[in-house]
């Protein structure tokens, strides 16, 4: 399962790069969990949460980011963002890549600003 996201959180880079987002840090691990690809677009930095779902019988893989997952995701953000003062003034937002649909055939969507850091 963990090669899966990776090669998820690989593919949803290599298109977020494609559409001009630049890679500041990928897996930073935090007591409050990871931040999966964190990357700057247009002098925003964006933390990029990346879901998959194979079947979406509990819902599309979106919908998995629930709001005790936003909320580890904004504590994680903060200490990255305390880890890098370069960036810490930056306007930042909360996108989510998800996949739905089995392997290669999956397919992408780039939700922006999908939630806020309340």
């Amino acid at each position: 399962m963990r090669a899966a996201g990776a090669a998820f959180e690989q593919r949803a880079c290599a298109e977020l790069q494609r559409a001009g987002f630049a890679l500041l840090d990928r897996n930073y691990t935090t007591r409050y969990g990871e931040l999966d690809l964190v990357m700057l677009e247009a002098g925003t930095v964006v933390f990029v949460e990346v879901r998959h779902r194979r079947y979406a019988s509990h819902g599309g893989a979106a919908v998995s980011v629930t709001a005790s997952k936003q909320a580890r995701l904004v504590a994680a953000a903060e200490l990255w963002l305390a880890a890098h003062p370069k960036h810490a003034r930056l306007p930042c937002r909360f996108d989510v890549v998800s996949y739905d649909g089995p392997g290669d055939s999956a397919l992408m969507h780039h939700w922006r600003g999908a939630f806020e850091a309340c």
